[in-house]
């Protein structure tokens, strides 16, 4: 059986666990703007998994960090 891909965008629970916080840390970070938005995928919230890998490795930072 061939490896699972890893996800693009992450569920706020996902994106929590990413970060190492509890969901409700991560979406009080998002409501203050020091983490990304959401995206709106089809009604549905998601967070793009390149945007917090960025933010983990600090190149959000030199990169101006856009939100």
């Amino acid at each position: 059986m061939a490896p699972r891909p890893a996800p693009i965008f992450a569920t706020e629970r996902t994106a929590a666990q990413l970060l190492d916080m509890k969901p409700a840390e991560f979406l009080a970070l998002v409501e203050k703007g020091c983490l990304p938005p959401p995206c709106d995928i089809g009604g549905m919230k998601r967070w793009a998994v390149a945007d917090l890998e960025r933010i983990a490795s600090g190149a959000a930072i030199e990169d101006g960090i856009p939100w």
